[in-house]
């Protein structure tokens, strides 16, 4: 007759295994953790500055004014500038309140009440800019859509060009 194996007995087996292994890697002082001391945690935090939100929401606001005076200049139909500047506060106005609400003490108490504030502000930012957007006809006079789509669709990703642009500006205000 063929031995047939225990599935279970072979599970445990390459868990112990692992487990040694892991053990012997940190006894021997490869790759074990380590927490960092005061001092190496402040360079950490000077190394890597947190960036405040409405440094953020101002770059999408300036991003958003500029791409409306552009959309101004090239049609040279003050609708369409507003088209795009609405665009633009579709997106900087509900992400506003959305950090207003994340600052506010409520989130800050616990995880789990940061967690569940970032969901809830999360769903009251998404539905304020469908209510934007649906408003968007009766508030702007001779709406372009596709226009509008554009302010939006910009200022929503020059988020990565604020982010990457803020360490150099820091450096720049150092120095000055």
């Amino acid at each position: 007759m063929n031995k047939i194996e225990d599935p279970a007995n072979t599970n445990t087996a390459a868990m112990a295994d692992r487990w040694s292994a892991g053990a012997d890697a940190a006894d021997s002082g490869e790759a074990a953790f380590r927490p960092l001391t005061r001092d190496e945690a402040q360079r950490l935090r000077l190394s890597s500055p947190s960036i405040s939100p409405w440094v953020v929401l101002a770059g999408q606001l300036a991003t958003g004014v500029i791409v409306a005076l552009v959309a101004w200049g090239l049609t040279g139909r003050q609708s369409t500038g507003w088209s795009a500047l609405y665009g633009a506060l579709a997106v900087v106005i509900p992400g506003a309140l959305f950090a207003r609400g994340l600052m506010s003490k409520v989130a800050s108490m616990n995880a789990g009440a940061a967690v569940a504030g970032f969901f809830l502000w999360e769903m009251v930012k998404i539905g304020m800019v469908i209510a934007m957007l649906f408003a968007a006809p009766r508030l702007v006079s001779d709406l372009s859509w596709p226009v509008m789509l554009v302010g939006l669709v910009v200022t929503m990703k020059v988020v990565w060009l604020v982010l990457l642009l803020q360490p150099r500006l820091k450096k720049l205000s150092v120095i000055n």
